[in-house]
């Protein structure tokens, strides 16, 4: 059973710095491009991140670009979001989705107050 399940979330003033990850079994995780999504409260679920499967190639949204990083270790098979300078707008839920397999996990609530 495909499984993803993320954690790190909280909550930070602005300027500050969280790292999410997300644990995934089920599958072989190395061969699988891995990809963060948000989902802000009223609005749509916003790209956050990508990376393909060495985690030498990685996207970003325009919104987020130069202050967040994702990362993976297959050894692990997880996959890293490292926020920096969080500021109110980035809070919503951030999901890890495995695009090639349509799955999700279940969120990780981020909250970042002024």
């Amino acid at each position: 059973q495909v499984r993803l399940v993320e954690s790190g979330g909280g909550t930070v003033q602005a300027g500050g710095s969280l790292r999410l990850s997300c644990l995934a079994s089920g599958f072989t995780f190395s061969n699988y491009g891995m990809s963060w999504y948000r989902r802000a409260p009223g609005k749509e679920r916003e790209l956050v991140a990508l990376i393909f499967t060495t985690g030498a190639i990685a996207n970003y949204g325009d919104s987020v670009k130069g202050r967040f990083t994702t990362s993976r270790d297959n050894a692990k098979n997880t996959v890293y979001l490292q926020m920096n300078n969080l500021q109110p707008e980035d809070t919503a839920v951030y999901y890890c989705y495995v695009p090639s397999l349509s799955t999700w996990g279940q969120g990780t609530q981020v909250t970042v107050s002024s």
